[in-house]
């Protein structure tokens, strides 16, 4: 299996997040590969034997950070189709936003999703007031989300 995790990050929290997912998930069967959000285009996703996961903070009012704004935007202006992209979101966030809370995730969960693209799993949404580790609890998640993902690529399409 190949699993691409796509990167959007301000502080270099979703960063690490998508490196301690690398870390723990490379191997055993899964090829990871991290890519930064400010270096992709839509086309990323033409490589349907991949599964994505998209690892991404929530930035001012409730935006993606700087670096997925051109990614997020092109996918929104470009449209293209997703069916048979199969993916999952950890989004990072802050409670005390209450009405944009991990909305970064969310946003992406949204278009991809409005593009044909099918969710595996719930998106994740760490909260920063709580006090926890985000990559600790990043991998926690990754590892239950995977097995997810081969449950369902071992159904039928």
């Amino acid at each position: 299996m190949k699993l691409a995790i796509l990167v959007g990050t301000m502080t270099g929290t979703a960063q690490l997040c998508a490196q301690e997912i690398e870390l723990a998930l490379d191997g055993d069967g899964v090829q990871v590969e991290t890519l930064m959000m400010d270096k992709l285009h839509p086309s990323v996703f033409a490589r349907r034997e991949r599964v994505y996961l998209i690892c991404t903070s929530t930035y001012g009012q409730g935006d993606v950070p700087d670096n997925a704004k051109a990614f997020y935007q092109a996918l929104c202006s470009e449209r293209p189709g997703l069916g048979g992209v199969r993916y999952g979101v950890f989004g990072l966030g802050d409670r005390t936003y209450v009405e944009t809370f991990n909305f970064g995730g969310k946003r992406f969960d949204d278009i991809l999703s409005e593009l044909g693209a099918e969710r595996i799993g719930e998106r994740y949404t760490h909260d920063a007031s709580s006090g926890t580790l985000p990559e600790e609890l990043a991998v926690e998640w990754a590892r239950k989300w995977l097995e997810k993902v081969r449950e369902r690529l071992s159904q039928p399409a």
